[in-house]
């Protein structure tokens, strides 16, 4: 019997996807634990049981609890549990209490990790149930019901609670699982969401954004930042790589055609990125581009900007219409932020009439006149590094 402390709340965790995955599922529980306690800080107990996690916080935590679980990758739904003893007038009793103020239709949900109890789950629903019935005269209705108690029996007790206690999570895989990539980090409205989605992926992200100071402000700098104190809720602190590429625009302009200027920014930004990349040990690079969204995100264009590095680049937008983009965005809190007005580095210097259908030769030799290497070193002795996030 797993003990609780006085005055604390009890929370159950399931998970789906990571249930699935065989040889490696402890592998990944573990993982999950260790992001919950991440979360949920040292007041917390995290126990990893049986298909299961169980959480005990302060009363006093429990709304930044349920706040906090609503936000770690991995988590399929949790819920505020009531302990009781393997007693059905205790359980039905305890949910009945739970249901106050109820009127409708309702089930019961029963569930075994302990296999030696001397009742199958269908015969617990029926028992509890029944009590339920007795004192209601609610009707039961296993499809559609206005309310379900859920009753999960676990070693020499039982946990309670209902469908009003019962809240979502984000679902995935726990940030690490899938080890670390690197996000372009604009400052507008699509890179944070394709950095929340590879999060949800279990990658954790490292960012780089890059910035034309002084030709241009720095508001672009400060939203980034804002966006990744956001998004530090879900994934936890994230390196930050601030790098000045007005340099590198200063020779592009110089020496190279006009109507290729932003696609060769955005080689040498993909260039910067994959050597943070190498010292980071990440394995790929992420873009919020969407397909045809811009000049520089038509078919042609992408893989033209792309070949400039061998590492994979991911763009988990880009089947994605821009109306799908800002109710994500909204959702996961970073919209309010992408709005404000801001310089991004590509409107410095940027060409009347974009190139939108390139190759990977057009662009190499739009950079002939350049020194590649030099500029790319260059950029990267000026960068910086900052830790965002709580």
């Amino acid at each position: 019997m797993v003990e609780t402390r006085k005055e604390a709340a009890l929370f159950v965790v399931h998970y789906h996807e990571i249930a699935l995955k065989g040889r490696n599922r402890r592998h990944f529980e573990q993982l999950l634990a260790q992001r919950l306690r991440d979360a949920l800080g040292r007041e917390a107990v995290v126990r990893l049981l049986h298909g299961r996690i169980l959480i005990e916080v302060p009363a006093d935590r429990e709304e930044e609890a349920r706040e906090r679980l609503a936000r770690v990758f991995g988590v399929a739904y949790f819920a505020r549990v009531w302990r009781a003893p393997v007693d059905m007038e205790a359980i039905a009793g305890l949910a009945l209490a739970l249901l106050a103020g109820h009127q409708g239709s309702f089930r019961v949900s029963a569930r075994r990790a302990n296999k030696r109890l001397p009742f199958t789950s269908p015969e617990a629903e029926r028992e509890i149930g029944a009590r339920i019935v007795a004192a209601t005269g609610w009707p039961v209705r296993l499809k559609g019901a206005d309310a379900e108690v859920f009753v999960e029996f676990y070693e020499n007790e039982a946990w309670v609670y209902t469908s009003r206690q019962r809240t979502p999570g984000p679902g995935g895989l726990p940030v690490g699982a899938s080890g670390k990539v690197v996000v372009l980090a604009s400052g507008g409205i699509d890179s944070p969401v394709a950095a929340w989605r590879m999060a949800k992926r279990g990658a954790r992200p490292v960012y780089v954004h890059f910035h034309s100071y002084p030709h241009t402000s720095l508001d672009s700098l400060r939203k980034t930042e804002a966006e990744i104190e956001v998004l530090a809720r879900w994934h936890g602190p994230a390196r930050l790589y601030v790098v000045p590429l007005a340099g590198v625009q200063e020779e592009v302009f110089a020496h190279s055609p006009e109507r290729y200027r932003t696609l060769l920014y955005r080689r040498f930004m993909y260039r910067i990125a994959e050597r943070i990349a190498a010292g980071e040990k990440a394995g790929a690079l992420v873009s919020g581009d969407a397909l045809g969204q811009v000049a520089s995100q038509t078919l042609e264009n992408m893989n033209a900007v792309q070949a400039a590095v061998k590492m994979l680049v991911l763009r988990p937008l880009v089947g994605m219409d821009k109306t799908e983009v800002i109710a994500e965005a909204q959702r996961i809190g970073t919209y309010e932020i992408s709005i404000l007005p801001q310089q991004d580095c590509c409107s410095f210097l940027e060409p009347k009439r974009p190139a939108t259908r390139s190759t990977p030769e057009q662009l190499e030799r739009a950079e002939a006149r350049l020194d590649v290497e030099a500029l790319v070193d260059k950029a990267l002795a000026a960068m910086e590094v900052r830790r965002v996030g709580i």
